[in-house]
């Protein structure tokens, strides 16, 4: 299977990780005036497991290194493989409420609000797992991420509150939410592989090939229950039926482009792990915070109309976020 040899290339691998975490959601907002969040959350959870199944079958399968998929799932123990399940579920949950206040609030709040709270506990968590990188500095990062999260909370309050908009409080509850249980699902799918060697894993251990299609499996199963659930009690709106699913024609394109998207940067995320660690993969993987804000104030204008004071808030987050992200980056060297 392909195993990356090099931190710079951990690293780089982090970075596409970042921009797919970070750009996935496009594809929702492309279709949102014509389909409803509910309704693209089934392509995009098809996407990101179709994504799993590829990676397995071709890159996790050939090369000198690791264990070929079917040979590694069928040797995997039944607890990682149910820890790597349980992960699934955990993200399926965090990522609908995510998906929720993307629709609701927009890229650039759900973001770094939700996403943002994730890096900083999922760092924390992972870093405990397996301890890798300079404390000082990563937690330095980690601190300032923290601060450009408060900061782009107090903007959108202050420029919605100024444009007469209902439901501030409510999307950065939700945003909140989703970034709690979004910083957990990781150490689940980590414990099932052997982080400090990929090349030739520990008997009972999974590739993260195969820790990646368990993981979408809990994702696919989980999504039964969770959606089901918010098409009928939904989270704004009126109940959608499954027969609207089934009306969607060519908007399937964009839930399914959205998975696979998303499974790239987890995939990436997953295999760098190796070499850069849990705690500094995850970290900068989560640095989807800055490029989807990108997305949402500067392509999407979600902000479009906020007074000059808002603006430099917005300008101060992504400082914050720059630097913040270039201090976990250096923990690692």
């Amino acid at each position: 299977m392909f195993i990356i040899e090099s931190y710079a290339v951990a690293i780089a691998f982090c970075f596409i990780t970042m921009l797919c975490w970070g750009s996935w959601a496009n594809t929702q907002k492309l279709v949102s005036r014509k389909w409803r969040f509910e309704l693209f959350y089934w392509d995009y959870v098809i996407g990101i497991f179709l994504c799993s199944l590829l990676a397995a079958f071709t890159i996790g399968s050939h090369g000198e290194g690791g264990r070929p998929f079917l040979e590694d799932i069928a040797q995997a123990e039944h607890t990682n493989i149910l820890n790597a399940i349980i992960g699934g579920v955990v993200f399926n949950l965090a990522n609908i409420l995510l998906t929720a206040a993307i629709a609701g609030a927009g890229m650039a709040v759900a973001f770094p609000i939700g996403i943002g709270l994730a890096l900083i506990i999922g760092v924390i968590i992972n870093y405990i797992l397996l301890s890798k990188g300079d404390p000082v500095l990563l937690f330095t990062g980690v601190l300032l991420v923290a601060a450009a999260i408060i900061v782009n909370a107090l903007a959108y309050g202050k420029h919605v509150g100024k444009s007469g908009k209902g439901g501030v409080t409510k999307w950065i509850v939700i945003s909140i939410i989703a970034g709690i249980l979004m910083s957990t699902f990781y150490p689940f799918i980590a414990s099932g592989m052997d982080i400090e060697n990929f090349t030739s894993p520990a008997a009972g251990k999974m590739t993260p090939y195969t820790a990646f299609v368990v993981f979408a499996a809990g994702i696919l199963l989980s999504n039964l229950l969770f959606n089901t659930i918010l098409m009928r009690k939904p989270l704004e709106g009126s109940p959608v039926a499954y027969a609207s699913y089934f009306k969607g024609g060519s908007l399937h394109w964009a839930g399914v482009l959205g998975g696979v998207v998303w499974g790239i940067g987890n995939l990436f995320n997953l295999i760098a792990a190796g070499k850069a660690g849990p705690a500094i993969s995850y970290g900068l993987g989560q640095g989807a915070t800055l490029v989807a804000a990108l997305w949402g104030v500067f392509i999407w204008k979600e902000f479009k109309g906020a007074t000059g004071a808002v603006h430099k808030m917005i300008a101060a987050m992504f400082l914050l976020f720059v630097a913040g992200l270039g201090l976990v980056i250096a923990s690692g060297n």
